[in-house]
C-alpha cells in the first residue's frame, strides 16, 4: 500500500520523542493514584450508547464517538454539542437530559484526539479539519440544520463551525468559549508541540483538580465533579498515555495558533453567548510573564466585545460562576439556555 510506509515513519519519528518525555513523567505519575484508563477512554462508563463514525482523513481510518440522543416529544430541532479541551461528551450529561425533556435530539459527538476517538500518531490538526469531521458525522445521520453549542474549546470549533456551514446552522451557543482573544498578540509565548507533550505527560489528577477548582468552579469543589477529573487523569495513567499525551500536545498548538477572534463578525447564525464571568481561563497562561497573565481571561470584558463583534447576539450573564457554569450551577444555567433557545430565532 502506498500510505503505509509514511504512517509507518510517522509511528517511528513519534516514539523516539514519546519514550525520551514519558521519562520525565514517571514521578508524577508514580504519586497519582486511581482508575486507569485505555487511549479510547476504554472502561469509563458513558450516560448513553455509545456509536462509532468510521471515516477515512488524511490518509487513515479514523473512528469519532458520539452519541445520538432521540428525545420521547421531538420538538423538530437538533442540537450538536461540542465539548472543551479538559472535557468529553459525557460531561454533557446534564445539558442532554434538559435538552431532549425538552424535545431536542441531541448529537455529542468527541471530537478525533479526545476521550473515546481515535488519537491518531500523526494528524494535521485544524478548526476547519474538525469541523469538516463534525460536519459528515451529521450528514451521515441524516441531520443538515442544527445548532451548534460549543463550550470552552467547543467554542472556537463552533464558532468555525458557523463560518464554514452558515446555510446549515440554525443556531449558534457559545458557552465560555475560549479564544474570544489572541493570546499570543498580547504577549503569551508559544511552546513548541515537544513542550506541550512533556507538560501533558505530567498530567496528574490532583493537577486537574486544582486548576478546575480555581477556574472552572470559582474555588469551590462538589464531588460530582471528581468522576471528569478521573476521566481525564485515567487515560494518562493508562497504557496509551504517550498517544494521548502526544494528540494532547498537538490540539494545544492547534488552539494557540489558530485564533477565530478576527472573524467573529462574518457570524451569520443567530447567537446566544452565555458566560460565567469568573472564568479566567487562557492558554498557556501560566507561560505568560506577570504583566502579560495580569491582562487575559477578562471574561466580563471579553464578554461584550463579542457581543458587539457577532452580529445579532444576546448576551447571558452568570456573576457568581466559572468557566463552566452548565456544571457549576446546572438548574440556572439550562433555564437560561432553554429560554435563549426559543428567543434567539432557530428554527
Amino acid at each position: 500500500m502506498p500510505k503505509a510506509r509514511p504512517l509507518l515513519l510517522a509511528a517511528i519519528a513519534l516514539s523516539v520523542p514519546l519514550a525520551h518525555a514519558a521519562q520525565t513523567a514517571q514521578t508524577a505519575q508514580t504519586a497519582d493514584s486511581g482508575p486507569a484508563y485505555g487511549p479510547q477512554l476504554e472502561g469509563f462508563d458513558y450516560p448513553y450508547p455509545v456509536q462509532q463514525y468510521r471515516f477515512s482523513s488524511q490518509g487513515q481510518p479514523l473512528e469519532m464517538a458520539y452519541m445520538d440522543v432521540k428525545p420521547e416529544k421531538p420538538n423538530g430541532r437538533a442540537v450538536v454539542l461540542l465539548h472543551g479541551k479538559n472535557f468529553c461528551a459525557a460531561t454533557w450529561q446534564e445539558s442532554i437530559q434538559q435538552l431532549t425533556a425538552a424535545g431536542y435530539r441531541v448529537i455529542a459527538p468527541d471530537q478525533i484526539g479526545f476521550c473515546k476517538s481515535t488519537k491518531p500518531p500523526h494528524y494535521q490538526y485544524s478548526f476547519q479539519q474538525l469541523a469538516r469531521n463534525t460536519h459528515d458525522l451529521l450528514a451521515s445521520i441524516g441531520v443538515h440544520d442544527v445548532t451548534v453549542m460549543g463550550h470552552s474549546t467547543g467554542g472556537m470549533l463552533a464558532m468555525r463551525y458557523a463560518l464554514m456551514y452558515p446555510k446549515e446552522t440554525a443556531q449558534l451557543v457559545l458557552v465560555n468559549p475560549i479564544g474570544l482573544e489572541d493570546w499570543k498578540a498580547k504577549g503569551v509565548p508559544s511552546l513548541s508541540v515537544d513542550q506541550w507533550y512533556a507538560r501533558e505527560l505530567n498530567v496528574t489528577a490532583d493537577r486537574i483538580r486544582n486548576y478546575e477548582k480555581s477556574t472552572y468552579y470559582v474555588n469551590q469543589w462538589k464531588p460530582e465533579y471528581e468522576p471528569w477529573v478521573q476521566m481525564l487523569a485515567g487515560m494518562n495513567r493508562g497504557p496509551g498515555k504517550q498517544i494521548v499525551a502526544w494528540n494532547s500536545a498537538l490540539l494545544y498548538d492547534m488552539i494557540y495558533t489558530q485564533p477565530v477572534v478576527y472573524e467573529m463578525s462574518a457570524i451569520q447564525a443567530p447567537t446566544l453567548l452565555m458566560i460565567g464571568d469568573r472564568d479566567t481561563t487562557a492558554i498557556a497562561k501560566d507561560a505568560a510573564p506577570p504583566d502579560v497573565q495580569a491582562k487575559l481571561g477578562h471574561y466580563p470584558e471579553l464578554a461584550k466585545a463579542t457581543a458587539r463583534a457577532i452580529p445579532n447576539t444576546t448576551l447571558v450573564e452568570f456573576p457568581d460562576m466559572g468557566h463552566a457554569p452548565q456544571m457549576q450551577d446546572p438548574q440556572a444555567f439550562h433555564k437560561a439556555l432553554l429560554e435563549g433557545l426559543a428567543k434567539v430565532g432557530g428554527k
